[in-house]
């Protein structure tokens, strides 16, 4: 189908969607009970919107549209305490993460949804193997044109995201070395990386969209699994590079940087994006993924080597004057203190340390969750 029309929406406004983890209480592996916990929660008021994903282990939460920090962190901690309090009546536990340390991937269940079963048929083990758990920022945009301006312009900032996010150090029963592990897995896809490098939305629409599809390899936006991508039926551009944390407070964090870091962006005060940008990019990514705030990054412009976690504390104080602005400012102070102490892929080994096993670190991510 030709690609929908931008629509325009009230510039930095911002929603959130985390996939969750569903975890059996009695051995805290992953359970297919996505079924019946939906079935459950359509019973009564749900504040906000709660969808399956791929399998019958995973859900997604979506908040409303919020344009403050306050409106959008209240609002998942309820849509939260919602989520623990129907989990406790199935005897599930509910968490974050990117990934989930130990489940076998040849044991889940395609949720039984059109789509679903188009991908599964498409892709193989890789939709099985896609019960990974992420978050996205949808950040509104008045034009296609900015929306297109800010997707190339935050390429320089993905890293950011991925070291503050990093949540998924375990799969399969080991530890990858990796602090988000879970984009690997996301690379595997033909649709996946970076958006083509296109300023116009004209151009982008014809000259790009337009063949994709004549090719029959894409037939909507949803078959892209780009790190940014457009979402013109929204008016969005939608951020996918973040693990699901391990807390809301956290995801609401990162959702009103990514704010702060549009507004500033959308000021034309830095140098234009460009196609060479993306040079490092890859690099770039490899090593949040890899390392996370311990990571090096090449800069896009100056090529200049940087300490990512000195990076990160760098823009979040130049971002400080537009966090108050949008009413942000307890946002970049949480993310300021996670860089400070250490991400959520390293409180994960902390828990493995502690417990000495998998079962006690994922029981410590439920906990955290519930926001004990």
């Amino acid at each position: 189908m030709p690609l929908e029309p931008f629509k325009s929406s009230q510039p930095l406004t911002m929603g959130v969607e985390l996939e969750l983890q569903l975890v059996s209480l009695s051995d805290f592996d992953l359970t297919a009970s996505s079924p019946d916990l939906l079935h459950l929660l359509s019973r009564k008021p749900f504040p906000g919107n709660v969808t399956p994903e791929i399998t019958e282990s995973m859900i997604e939460i979506n908040s409303d549209v919020h344009t403050h920090h306050s409106e959008l962190v209240s609002q998942l901690q309820v849509i939260r305490d919602t989520l623990v309090q129907a989990g406790e009546q199935l005897n599930i536990g509910i968490c974050g993460g990117g990934t989930h340390p130990f489940q076998k991937w040849a044991e889940r269940r395609i949720f039984s949804k059109p789509r679903f079963k188009e991908v599964s048929e498409l892709y193989g083990y890789l939709a099985k193997q896609f019960t990974i758990f992420g978050q996205h920022v949808h950040i509104g945009c008045a034009s296609g044109d900015d929306a297109l301006f800010l997707l190339h312009s935050l390429s320089r900032y993905v890293p950011h995201f991925i070291a503050l996010s990093s949540s998924s150090p375990y799969v399969q029963g080991n530890d990858t070395l990796f602090n988000s592990a879970r984009l690997n897995s996301v690379f595997a896809f033909p649709m996946s990386g970076r958006a083509p490098f296109t300023q116009s939305w004209s151009t982008f629409e014809h000259e790009y969209f337009a063949k994709m599809e004549h090719t029959g390899v894409i037939k909507s936006m949803k078959d892209f699994y780009w790190d940014i991508r457009p979402k013109p039926e929204y008016g969005t551009i939608e951020l996918r590079v973040c693990d699901t944390p391990l807390t809301v407070e956290r995801a609401a964090a990162l959702a009103c940087y990514l704010q702060a870091l549009c507004r500033y962006l959308l000021e034309r005060r830095e140098v234009a994006p460009a196609e060479d940008d993306y040079l490092v990019y890859n690099y770039n990514r490899f090593q949040a993924c890899r390392f996370g705030l311990d990571g090096t990054l090449v800069h896009p412009k100056t090529y200049e080597s940087l300490s990512l976690r000195e990076d990160i504390l760098t823009t979040l104080r130049k971002m400080e004057p537009h966090g108050a602005a949008l009413g942000g400012t307890a946002g970049l102070q949480h993310l300021m203190q996670v860089t400070h102490e250490g991400s959520d892929a390293h409180y994960l080994r902390q828990q493995f340390e502690r417990s000495g096993s998998a079962e006690g670190m994922v029981d410590a991510a439920i906990q955290r969750f519930r926001g004990h």
